[in-house]
């Protein structure tokens, strides 16, 4: 009888973790050439950002990070803020991106002055549907993710250096020919 039990543990352990190593596997596989998860976010300007917005319009850069009023993400949205008119000539969508709610990332966002909306998403469905979220931390990665204008990703940048993100993203923008007009 006790052998069965711990038969029945054992195999109550294997189908949990096999479920998280699906999940972890499912997130894993977004990459270059894939459709961008359709997504639907509050922004810290008080409106709702879909990626059907921008359809057939123009590119969209979403740089997720994993904190508001943290040294790194304070450093990456300064960068996006200080290179704003650089950023505007590009004529792409560009946010960043956080699991934190609308009302902390639109404090955030003032407290920096910044002239782009940040990206809230509080339940983290859409970081997961993006893969960017870590499980551990319960944040999502500092992860860029580029999508042209026809919502397919082009270039996932996971090695993102705070200080230089946004020239680093005007910079792989006009590399990959996501500019607009």
């Amino acid at each position: 009888m006790r052998s069965a039990s711990l038969g029945n543990f054992g195999a109550a352990i294997a189908v949990v973790l096999g479920l998280n190593l699906t999940n972890l596997a499912g997130a894993a596989d977004l990459k270059v050439g894939d459709p961008a998860p359709a997504f639907s976010m509050m922004g810290s300007d008080g409106k709702t950002h879909s990626l059907a917005d921008y359809k057939g319009k123009q590119a969209v850069v979403i740089a997720w990070y994993p904190k508001a009023f943290t040294g790194g993400c304070t450093a990456e949205c300064k960068s996006f803020r200080e290179k704003s008119a650089e950023m505007k000539k590009l004529h792409v969508a560009y946010f960043t991106a956080s699991v934190d709610t609308a009302a902390e990332n639109k404090k955030f966002a003032e407290s920096l002055d910044l002239d782009y909306p940040i990206l809230s998403d509080p339940d983290k469905s859409v970081a997961k549907a993006f893969g960017v979220i870590n499980e551990t931390r319960g944040m999502a990665n500092r992860w860029t993710f580029y999508i042209d204008k026809d919502g397919v990703i082009k270039e996932i940048d996971k090695k993102v250096n705070t200080k230089q993100a946004a020239p680093d993203v005007a910079t792989m923008v006009e590399k990959l020919g996501l500019a607009g007009k």
